[in-house]
């Protein structure tokens, strides 16, 4: 009897769980660049309103 089945079981549970996690990984990364870039954008606002439109 082999044991082939139980190997590619395990190898491809092993490649799932990269594949969710990667995907998992990347859609926060993209989530949080949009939160970032939002936040980045109101402090420029915010400091172009205190100075008066100047920047420095």
């Amino acid at each position: 009897m082999t044991h082939l089945p139980y190997i590619l079981a395990s190898y491809g549970l092993a490649g799932s769980l990269a594949v969710i996690l990667s995907v998992g990984a990347a859609l926060r990364l993209k989530r949080d660049r949009l939160k970032l870039a939002s936040l980045e954008a109101a402090r420029g606002r915010a400091q172009s309103a205190t100075q008066g439109g100047q920047r420095a």
